[in-house]
């Protein structure tokens, strides 16, 4: 395997020419994607079962390295809806202090991907298991919230889906009016700020700019506003958590066992794989929306970074976000410094607004992450789904239904295992052994039971081996000719099916000669002894020349 020993950061290539205008322009995006990623960050934090500053001090430290080792010039990092189910379950099973060191694991884990340059082996994740999977967290994000949503007086909530559906269901009596009113009037105001701009923006060339302060943000306000005027009966940041806090913590070592430890390779596993993917295919968002290609293996190097050094100063697991990037891009971003400003507007916040985070209603919050869980699901698939054949659909289905009903890890390894099984039956379907047809099979007339030739098409792996082993039940009396110039691949189980095939020639005294071998066939049918087992006496450049070989034999005979 090639190793990468390279670090070059995106930044390092885009401050090469960078103007003042460049400057300001990613000064302007940074500002926004900073507001829009206020809200989002406590959001997620407080859905994953954590403090709300764990989420901003993830958008700022883990931002600020992301995009400053980063591989894509716009690609903001932070904290991302995508883990919010993961997260809860390792802080529920093992507790905060090992979330900090599976976290930490998964970093070394990405860190490693990018190193041995397998950013662009994510790339081959069949897309039935990334939709599968990211509609069924839209699903668990939403019903998480449902609590926060309607008021609902609950003790700690499960992460099992069942769990949680029995616990919502016999707290359905201690429903808050007051709550639910104020989170359905911010769910409203959300998709009509979002749609209304954006419509009149096709119209009106100023209402894109109002388009670009998110709707989250304004409902965020508005509800904040409403409850300090009215002090409605609804629970706040400041009444669960106490407020948040207006400093960035210091280095803190968590206590844990070793014993636990090994518990968490599966946890982490998940988060680095889950990491790798989000931001990867956020990634590749960006590229198309700029014309752009970005490094994957820096990236992943940068997101292990970020991982590894985040949770040790209250951070929560980073990747690269969607929607901020695509803010990001929108507002006028031209290289990863309007990602650095966006962490520094942040900690801005922090140093000197954190006081007033203590009336944000988290109905309000539950709110903004139903329309993000909306918008993260890729609904119409479903719809669609009636288009594809048997196997996309039952992949698809699978992994979703897995991830709601039982665990993302048990999905996504269902989902590859289904998706791999229905490859390998496609390709071996592809493959196929015909008898030689047309004039070439004119020169063998008169030689029936004599001689046979086949033609092999596609790929002698180890679910089309069957091709070959097929030709031992119906061998002629003298001479077997075998093409081989349409076969692209041989693994080793194909070349120890042909070895068996010669083996079984040379006992029942038939000539086998093999044409058409070249490239990787070649190769690998010599490295395992084939060619040599046949002699250069039985190898032939093409059909025809194998033809007059057999042609030959069987005058001699």
């Amino acid at each position: 395997m090639q190793v990468s020993l390279e670090f070059r950061p995106k930044l390092l290539q885009t401050l090469r020419g960078y103007s003042r205008e460049k400057f300001w322009g990613d000064v302007g995006a940074g500002l926004t994607v900073g507001v829009v990623a206020l809200p989002l960050a406590m959001a997620f934090a407080i859905a994953s079962g954590l403090k709300p500053e764990a989420g901003l001090f993830t958008a700022i430290i883990a931002g600020f390295l992301i995009s400053l080792l980063g591989g894509s010039r716009v690609q903001i990092g932070g904290p991302a809806g995508a883990f919010i189910v993961i997260v809860y379950g390792i802080v529920e099973r093992y507790g905060y202090a090992n979330l900090v060191i599976a976290t930490a694991m998964s970093g070394v884990m990405l860190f490693a991907f990018g190193f041995f340059r397998l950013g662009t082996l994510v790339r081959f994740i069949p897309i039935a298991v990334v939709i599968g999977f990211t509609n069924g967290i839209a699903v668990l994000i939403a019903l998480s919230q449902v609590k926060d949503f309607l008021g609902l007086t609950t003790g700690p909530m499960p992460g099992s889906f069942f769990g949680i559906l029995n616990t919502l269901g016999g707290a359905m009596r201690t429903i808050n009016l007051h709550a639910a009113a104020l989170a359905l009037g911010s769910l409203v105001l959300i998709v009509v700020w979002q749609h209304g701009w954006a419509r009149l923006a096709t119209k009106q060339p100023w209402a894109a700019r109002c388009a670009l302060v998110p709707g989250a943000v304004v409902a965020l306000v508005a509800a904040t506003g409403l409850v300090s005027l009215t002090d409605l009966p609804v629970e706040t940041i400041g009444s669960r958590f106490g407020g948040v806090p207006s400093s960035l913590p210091g280095l803190v070592w968590p206590d844990f066992s070793w014993e636990t430890v090994r518990f968490l390779l599966i946890p982490a596993s998940t988060l680095a794989m889950l990491g790798a993917i989000e931001s990867l295919l956020c990634a590749r968002v960006a590229d198309g929306m700029i014309g752009d290609r970005h490094d994957p293996n820096q990236e992943l190097m940068a997101q292990g970074v970020a991982n590894f050094v985040t949770p040790f100063f209250g951070g929560m697991p980073a990747t690269g976000t969607i929607a901020r990037t695509v803010t990001n891009i929108k507002s006028g971003a031209n290289s990863p410094v309007a990602g650095i400003v966006h962490a520094f507007t942040l900690l801005l916040v922090v140093l000197v607004a954190a006081p007033l985070a203590k009336n944000i209603p988290l109905a309000a919050m539950a709110a903004i992450l139903v329309f993000v869980a909306w918008n993260m699901g890729e609904w119409r698939a479903f719809v669609q789904l009636r288009q594809y054949r048997l196997p996309y659909r039952a992949t698809l289905l699978a992994v979703f239904l897995l991830t709601v009903v039982l665990d993302l890890t048990v999905a996504v390894e269902v989902g590859l295992v289904a998706a791999c099984l229905t490859f390998i039956y496609r390709i071996s379907s592809l493959s196929r052994c015909e008898p030689v047809s047309g004039a070439d099979a004119s020169a063998l007339s008169g030689l029936a039971g004599h001689t046979s030739a086949y033609r092999l098409y596609g790929a002698l792996f180890f679910g089309a081996v069957k091709l070959v082993e097929n030709l031992e039940d119906s061998l002629p009396s003298h001479v077997l000719v075998l093409d081989l110039k349409n076969v692209m691949y041989i693994d080793s189980s194909g070349a120890d099916t042909v070895m068996d095939l010669v083996r079984t020639c040379h006992k029942r005294g038939v000539r086998l000669i093999v044409c058409g071998l070249a490239f990787q066939p070649l190769d690998i049918l010599t490295r395992c002894g084939v060619v040599g087992a046949l002699g250069p006496a039985n190898r032939s450049s093409d059909l025809a020349s194998a033809l007059r070989l057999a042609l030959q034999d069987a005058q001699a005979s």
